[in-house]
C-alpha cells in the first residue's frame, strides 16, 4: 500500500530540488559568484529554466523591495526581467545575493517559498542558509535606510 503525497511532501521535495540546483550552480560557477558568473548562470538553461535579464529599475518594485522577477510575456518561456533596485547598480558584487533569491520564482513559480529562495541562494554561493539569510536581510535593511519611499 503506497501512501499519498501530502502538500508537506511537495514542499520538502521542492526545497530539496532548490538546494540541489543551487549546489549545481556552485559546482559549475563557484566558489565566488560575482557579476560575470551571475550573467553566465542566467544564460544556462540547466540552472535557470527561462531566459532572464537583469534590469535596474525601482518603478516595478514595491516599497522596500530589493528585486523581483517580472514576466516578459504571457508564457514563462518568453522570459523574465529580474528587476533590481538601482541602489545596487554600483554594487554589482552584491547583486548575485539578490538575484539568486529571486530565481526560485523564475524556476518554480509561486510555489516557491522564502525558505526555498534562501536554500537555493545559499547553496549556489556555498554558504550556510543562516549566513545567506543574514546577508540578504542586511542588504534589504540598507536599502530601506538609504532610500526614501
Amino acid at each position: 500500500m503506497s501512501r499519498q503525497l501530502t502538500a508537506d511532501d511537495a514542499k520538502q521535495s521542492l526545497n530539496a530540488h532548490a538546494a540541489e540546483k543551487g549546489a549545481e550552480i556552485y559546482q559549475k560557477y563557484g566558489p565566488g559568484i560575482g557579476w560575470n558568473e551571475l550573467l553566465q548562470v542566467l544564460e544556462d538553461r540547466t540552472c535557470v529554466r527561462y531566459p532572464c535579464e537583469i534590469v535596474f529599475d525601482s518603478k516595478p518594485l514595491n516599497a522596500g523591495e530589493f528585486a523581483h522577477p517580472v514576466a516578459m510575456g504571457e508564457q514563462p518561456d518568453e522570459g523574465f526581467r529580474v528587476v533590481v533596485h538601482p541602489y545596487f547598480a554600483m554594487r554589482l558584487q552584491e547583486v548575485p545575493y539578490l538575484v539568486l533569491y529571486q530565481l526560485v520564482l523564475v524556476n518554480y513559480g509561486e510555489f516557491a517559498s522564502a525558505d526555498d529562495a534562501e536554500v537555493f541562494g545559499a547553496s549556489a554561493l556555498g554558504m550556510n542558509q543562516e549566513a545567506y539569510y543574514r546577508t540578504v536581510c542586511r542588504l534589504a535593511d540598507e536599502l530601506q535606510e538609504n532610500q526614501p519611499f
